[in-house]
């Protein structure tokens, strides 16, 4: 049996693999593709798919949010960098979740199990969406990269992080590595005994820092392992102080 399939993805190199691995196999069809959610909502509810690959982050609307607003629901893989979204994939019902970049071999074993499964329930979905919004997981590794490569970073590596736009440049390994996920969504994945958000734009990992001192404001400058210098604001100042012993 054949099955029509639509992906939604903003990756170009991403949606090139992703059409090669589909166009591939002979159980698939390919009927679209889309680069943000918006698109994505849209077209899957015109095209009707049987099987949507689904990236989790996206521009305009995440993969979560498109499940919501669908007035069907196909069987779902979800496709992302980020491992922290496997249990709620799971939760969601979806049929697999692969995480990016991803093997020929592990995407044929990801076709072998849409074969056998059915499309979820939408009142088993609701209640799961439900459950995913009010307990996000805790963040482990991210994917990163650099040069032309895609490696893993364990969390427990990153030094600190700083805001840039929608991005957020991540230091570890004595690097800056820019993503693409917000620092505000990125801090609620992390310990946050571990990580403290020192400012509006800034976190840092209390395990990299070498020392804190008070400037003539009595806020805290703290010194990082590398030698950075990052200005703590009246909040995290007084937190830090207190978490003192």
């Amino acid at each position: 049996m054949t099955k029509t399939v639509f992906f939604a993805e903003d990756e170009p190199l991403a949606r090139d693999v992703l059409r090669d691995a589909i166009y591939a196999h002979p159980g698939l069809r390919l009927v679209g593709e889309a680069a943000d959610g918006a698109s994505a909502l849209e077209r899957i509810g015109l095209l009707r798919p049987d099987v949507v690959f689904m990236d989790i982050q996206m521009p305009e609307m995440t993969g979560l949010e498109v499940l919501r607003r669908l007035d069907y629901l196909p069987q779902i893989v979800f496709t992302t960098a980020y491992d922290q979204y496997a249990v709620t994939a799971f939760e969601l019902h979806a049929v697999d979740y692969l995480l990016k970049p991803f093997t020929r071999a592990r995407f044929a074993a990801s076709v072998a199990r849409l074969m056998e499964g059915a499309a979820h329930e939408r009142p088993a979905l609701e209640d799961a969406l439900a459950r995913a919004a009010s307990a996000p997981a805790r963040l482990e590794r991210i994917l990163v990269r650099d040069r032309g490569r895609i490696f893993p970073l364990a969390v427990g590596e990153i030094e600190y992080m700083k805001a840039d736009s929608k991005y957020t440049v991540i230091v570890a390994r004595g690097q800056h590595f820019l993503v693409r996920i917000g620092i505000s969504e990125l801090e609620t994945q992390l310990d946050p005994q571990r990580f403290i958000r020192v400012h509006r734009s800034a976190l840092v990992n209390l395990d990299f820092v070498e020392s804190m001192r008070a400037d003539e404001q009595s806020q805290l400058q703290i010194r990082m392992r590398d030698g950075a210098c990052i200005g703590a604001n009246r909040e995290a100042s007084k937190l830090l102080r207190e978490m003192a012993i």
